[in-house]
């Protein structure tokens, strides 16, 4: 990754100790960081210029899911989620928010900037200031992807993903017929070692690209299911 000093991260959190740590740590690290203390500023505080977005689930206020909601409406900048809870049932909810992301409280900072860095590598290469990802349109039916703006049109509709989303759909639209794992796409997509609960989350992540694309999850036209086997488009 290059000129990290260009990135502008926010973190979101009611906690002062927990923003203050943070802030350190990665302004350490030579990001630029903002902060917010609530859900309400963390909405009014996104901007173009924010690169990547540390929310906190539990903010007073608005909740972090809410704000996430609403910031997905502004970005597409990756949102990392900061919880204290550890049910798969709060995860979800996390994902189906617009959420890319998540790590359990406490953390190590070794983990945070693992995260923050991974996160923020995978935005920098999607957004096409990687030439092997450049001038390239692809199509599947009535889908267009457009990787140079970083768009997805349906019948030249546009469509609102999520960057974990985007890179889900470019990757498989750009491996046509290959059938792709959930190890396959979570290691692949997330840069992480696949882990025993990874599966509900690239599961959670298809099933928000099916409904955004308003394919039927049981005769799906776009991403396909391979019984067993895993994910793939044709």
């Amino acid at each position: 990754m290059s000129n990290i000093d260009n990135y502008h991260i926010l973190v979101a959190d009611d906690d002062d100790e927990i923003c203050e740590v943070i802030e350190l740590l990665l302004s350490g690290e030579g990001f630029r960081v903002s902060r917010a203390s609530n859900g309400i500023q963390s909405i009014e505080k996104v901007d173009q210029t924010v690169d990547l977005i540390i929310l906190d689930v539990m903010m007073p206020e608005k909740s972090g899911l809410f704000a996430c909601v609403e910031i997905r409406k502004k970005t597409s900048a990756p949102i990392l989620f900061l919880t204290a809870k550890t049910q798969d049932s709060d995860k979800v909810l996390g994902f189906s928010a617009g959420a890319d992301d998540y790590l359990s409280k406490p953390f190590s900072n070794v983990e945070l900037l693992s995260r923050v860095k991974s996160l923020l590598r995978r935005y920098y290469i999607y957004q096409g200031k990687n030439d092997i990802f450049r001038n390239q349109a692809l199509v599947l039916k009535d889908l267009t992807l457009d990787s140079d703006f970083k768009v997805i049109l349906r019948n030249g509709n546009p469509i609102h993903l999520t960057e974990t989303e985007y890179q889900i759909l470019y990757l498989m639209m750009n491996h046509r017929n290959k059938i792709f794992s959930a190890e396959n796409l979570y290691e692949s997509i997330w840069n992480e070692p696949y882990f025993y609960d990874a599966n509900q989350t690239v599961m959670v992540h298809i099933r928000n690209i099916r409904k955004k694309l308003g394919d039927d999850p049981k005769r799906p036209r776009y991403i396909k299911t391979a019984w067993g086997k895993g994910y793939y488009v044709d």
